[in-house]
């Protein structure tokens, strides 16, 4: 998903001219604590709800009041990865979405992006999660999927986070399946070397490690 299918039409973009109290009240209409503001159609920065707080005169202008994050913005064919590194990064609630000629298109909302995020992982799906802790020269997906996929269960989908320098055999691989009971995953798994650091799943998981069990019964609410 691109950022230009992110924007939020119903966010408004202030302008140089717009009075602090007014940018408060839509802040407060659109529960944000952060709003774009443009002028003739250039992105000139965000707008802050704490800073406007700040401001004793309700009715002075924005062109007179600190903007935040002048060079951060977004093109609208960057993917939803990259807007959420971005937001995450430098702790925004909203990003602007800028055209090829770098003019202001619209407005993501970062409580949106998240959503939007949670949707591609598969967050929303029943189904069960596994964490495999391994060293980095044994990640294989194709492998791993493949004696996953023996047990007719599908891997909705992925993240590998690297392990910290000099620890290579503390990367993990974080695995949501399409069903709840993985007790055949997990065995398939063990049998092949795969150490499995945690599970969560809707039903009880069996595993050769009765003190690893206790980890292992998790509740995923879906």
């Amino acid at each position: 998903m691109l950022a230009a299918e992110l924007i939020d039409p119903m966010l408004p973009a202030l302008k140089p001219t717009d009075l602090v109290g007014q940018a408060l009240v839509w802040m407060e209409e659109h529960r944000v604590g952060q709003l774009v503001l443009t002028d003739q159609g250039d992105y000139r920065g965000i707008v802050s709800e704490e800073l406007l707080m700040d401001v004793a005169d309700d009715d002075r202008p924005l062109s007179n009041v600190m903007c935040l994050f002048e060079q951060m913005y977004v093109l609208e064919n960057q993917h939803l990865f990259e807007v959420l590194g971005l937001a995450v990064q430098h702790q925004m609630e909203v990003i602007a979405v800028l055209g090829e000629g770098r003019e202001f298109t619209g407005t993501i909302q970062t409580s949106e992006l998240l959503k939007k995020f949670a949707q591609d992982l598969g967050v929303q799906e029943a189904g069960a999660i596994v964490i495999l802790n391994m060293n980095e020269r044994d990640y294989s997906m194709a492998e791993i999927s493949r004696l996953i996929e023996s047990n007719n269960v599908k891997i909705i989908s992925s993240y590998f986070s690297s392990a910290a320098y000099g620890m290579p055999d503390r990367s993990r691989l974080t695995l949501k399946l399409n069903r709840r009971d993985i007790t055949p995953v997990i065995s398939t798994l063990e049998r092949f070397g795969y150490q499995i650091e945690a599970a969560f799943a809707n039903a009880p998981v069996e595993s050769i490690d009765q003190e690893r069990l206790d980890l292992l019964l998790r509740y995923l609410n879906t």
